[in-house]
């Protein structure tokens, strides 16, 4: 049996990433060189002429030559106000991009010598960063889509809807390629799997003139909202559902996402926080051509996204 080019190809070794990102300066010149790739600039009156001094914990300042505006390399983005050094922030983001499977925020403080509190809250902003980059992509050409959830044992349902009293909904969505094999995915937290929930899912979510194939779940039939056409199977429950061969690889993609669950994480408040963990599984699949592209490419997303509150964070889930 030949290899899988993807599984086998080489990511950024620990020795490397070293070499790279080791020392805070280097830290610090590759988060400048994401944030500003064609040179400083002022955001508050888009100078871009610039005197340069330090801080007192040494990091590097600019200051606007117009507005005397002063601002480091994290002002602005979802490090601001980080009291731990970038190196750490570097380590966080190769220990969730270079692993196949998830890493809780108890493993990620034992790895970075750092509090829970602290871990909890740096891998919750670099989810919830995952979650925003990948929000702006929509699928296209052939989607299974699929109803999936995530908590404890089905006890029930809510009202004669299909939400089981104790679990939280999401839709399983992989596109496809032409000759069949999975491109993208998104996993997506719903209220419910309600008429009115599936037309707003499939609006923000699906390209016009998609393809969608699903199981006989009635609302997704309201994928035609979003100028998608729609194949549907009417699978029947457990196993024998899971071999539908239309649904492959949506299938496949839920019992690898049930198996990195399992494995990791002991329990977290999926109301609050499901579509987090979720696009952070997603994150990791979508990029799995280039591994190698992954931090650099979490980097940008770092650099471009704004900064996030222990209090936002907490509040409630942030849909994409």
């Amino acid at each position: 049996m030949s290899m899988n080019a993807i599984q086998f190809q080489h990511g950024l070794s620990l020795p490397e990433f070293l070499e790279r990102y080791g020392s805070e300066q280097q830290c610090e010149a590759a988060l400048v060189a994401a944030r500003w790739p064609h040179g400083w600039q002022c955001t508050h009156c888009g100078c871009k002429r610039c005197f340069l001094t330090r801080n007192g914990q040494s990091r590097q300042l600019w200051e606007c030559f117009l507005c005397g505006y002063q601002s480091s390399s994290i002002v602005g983005t979802v490090m601001e106000h980080t009291k731990l050094p970038l190196r750490l922030w570097f380590l966080a983001m190769y220990l969730l991009t270079e692993h196949k499977n998830a890493l809780s925020a108890l493993a990620l403080s034992r790895q970075l010598g750092i509090s829970y509190k602290s871990a909890w809250l740096l891998k919750h902003k670099l989810m919830q960063t995952m979650a925003q980059r990948d929000a702006r992509y929509r699928l296209r050409g052939r989607v299974e889509i699929d109803d999936a959830y995530l908590g404890g044992e089905r006890e029930g349902h809510i009202h004669g809807g299909r939400k089981a009293a104790n679990k939280s909904a999401f839709v399983a969505a992989v596109q496809t390629r032409s000759d069949g094999r999975p491109l993208y995915m998104r996993l997506t937290p719903v209220a419910d799997f309600t008429k009115e929930e599936m037309a707003q899912w499939a609006k923000r979510h699906l390209a016009p003139g998609c393809h969608v194939v699903s199981d006989g779940t009635p609302a997704f039939a309201q994928v035609r909202v979003a100028q998608a056409s729609h194949e549907r199977y009417v699978t029947g429950g457990g196993r024998e559902g899971a071999r539908t061969p239309q649904l492959h690889w949506v299938n496949t993609v839920l019992g690898n996402l049930k198996t990195s669950m399992a494995g990791t994480y002991h329990s977290f408040d999926h109301a609050k926080y499901a579509a987090r963990y979720l696009a952070e599984f997603c994150y990791r699949f979508n990029r799995r051509f280039n591994l190698r592209a992954m931090l650099p490419g979490l980097l940008r997303a770092v650099a471009a996204t704004g900064p996030l509150s222990l209090k936002v964070l907490r509040a409630s889930e942030v849909r994409t």
